[in-house]
């Protein structure tokens, strides 16, 4: 599945969104779960703080390893969710940095006889790699619970294999915002607009103001791959979507046609786009989003999709979220608005009451609340309060993605093999990228397409 590839967009986006975030925010912790006193005491010598979600076993003398590819404020703000849960239970937790690709990583963990305890694996290919294996054990009825409690269905299937809880997703990324100039919508008159026809009326507002409507990270083909997500979720639905990422479906179906026809509504006007075609292609996800923000009133462009992790790169130059770079759901094309995520779960290596232990507390709303008020973080635990959110922006991304209820899916190239879903200059990102430079080509580029998702799924359909 996915290796270095995915982490792109997610790790390297979302553990500088932390710095980002928290440095720029300053965030003050004490609403952190209530610290060590103050605490109550259950039958079995267990505790929990006042105003606990859940409560956990005492375990002094037990040690842990949690491995992650997370790194700088990200790891940070994730061990002060560790500190909390040794406060409440005596444990000692040792975090322990992984690599990408991290199935790899663990690989060799595991061949050397020292697996950590618990991982936080990043896509649901990642979590059956695993169970595949025999590495990964099933979550036990505390975490179920929790999860039962605090997550949408879809949240806790995504986690499943073979009908059997192995992940409790810990993590998640909205994929389906798009960021704007906020001086540019003002200048123009535009406002937020709530279906794909608005989204291109506001695009020729734009436009007639004088600035380029939309920054495209083309040389990114992971960009297109979330753009063509988003079209189809919404307008094909989400039992095609399923379909269409298992390969059950051909890439020549009629509803890949008309989600292929839609993107060229845009990507067919080269003037619509930040240096035409050929520029996007040479314009990578960082620069697409900085140079949406910079330039005064005159920015490359007005707006950029993307993920919540863009507000990374918008922190890199002098725009503030929030005020001069404000966000809108991806409008709805078909009946509803989409909501494509991307998330990382908890997933038990080693079976033992603390390492149960440990990801029951990931599952409760009480370490997600911890980490929410950092900042740079997204959870999809639905009992998080949008108030643990540090700005009104990132409660505006995390209510969107507990709105959206079952109805969310996972990105659909994480979900492919990574030959077609997740490699440059191949498969998906490839044709996508030939597609942005001749949006002409629609039955062209489908049956490119279908070619390289049977080559990568062995041929099915």
């Amino acid at each position: 599945m996915r290796s270095t590839s995915s982490t792109i967009r997610t790790r390297r986006a979302a553990r500088t969104a932390a710095a980002v975030t928290a440095g720029a925010l300053a965030l003050s912790l004490t609403a952190c779960g209530g610290g060590s006193s103050d605490k109550k005491s259950g039958g079995d010598g267990s505790s929990a703080p006042a105003g606990a979600t859940v409560t956990l076993p005492k375990l002094n003398g037990t040690t842990l390893e949690v491995a992650a590819v997370w790194t700088g404020a990200e790891q940070k703000n994730f061990k002060q969710v560790l500190a909390e849960f040794t406060r409440r239970t005596g444990a000692k937790v040792t975090f322990v940095p992984a690599q990408d690709p991290i199935i790899n990583f663990l690989g060799s963990k595991i061949a050397g006889g020292q697996p950590p305890d618990v991982a936080l694996l990043p896509q649901p290919g990642a979590i059956k790699q695993a169970v595949a294996k025999k590495w990964a054990k099933p979550l036990g009825p505390q975490a179920q619970a929790q999860l039962a409690k605090n997550y949408s269905q879809g949240w806790q299937d995504i986690g499943k294999v073979d009908g059997k809880q192995y992940g409790a997703y810990y993590k998640a990324a909205n994929k389906s915002l798009i960021w704007y100039n906020a001086k540019v919508f003002e200048n123009a008159g535009a406002s937020e607009p709530k279906t794909y026809k608005e989204l291109l009326s506001t695009a020729q507002q734009v436009y007639d103001s004088g600035v380029t409507p939309f920054s495209v990270g083309g040389a990114d083909g992971w960009t297109l791959t979330d753009w063509f997500e988003n079209v189809y979720l919404s307008q094909a639905g989400p039992e095609k979507y399923d379909q269409l990422a298992q390969h059950k479906i051909k890439w020549t179906d009629p509803s890949v046609k008309q989600a292929l026809t839609t993107l060229a509504q845009i990507w067919s006007k080269k003037d619509y786009i930040a240096g035409g075609p050929d520029g996007a292609l040479q314009t990578e996800f960082p620069a697409s989003v900085t140079q949406t923000f910079t330039g005064g009133d005159q920015p490359k462009a007005g707006m950029v999709f993307e993920g919540d992790f863009a507000q990374v790169n918008i922190g890199e130059t002098k725009a503030k979220v929030g005020t001069d770079a404000k966000v809108f759901p991806f409008p709805a094309v078909g009946a509803t608005a989409p909501v494509v995520s991307g998330g990382d779960a908890a997933v038990i290596l080693k079976d033992s009451k603390a390492a149960q232990a440990l990801v029951t507390f990931l599952a409760s709303s009480d370490a997600a609340t911890i980490q929410a008020k950092l900042g740079g973080y997204l959870s999809p635990n639905k009992n998080v309060p949008g108030s643990a959110y540090p700005n009104e922006v990132q409660r505006k991304i995390a209510q969107a993605l507990i709105a959206s209820g079952d109805s969310f899916r996972f990105d659909m190239s994480d979900q492919a093999p990574q030959a077609f879903g997740g490699t440059p200059g191949k498969g998906e990102w490839k044709d996508l990228q030939d597609f942005l430079k001749n949006p002409s080509d629609v039955a062209g580029t489908q049956a490119k397409l279908e070619k390289d998702a049977a080559a990568a799924y062995g041929g099915g359909s």
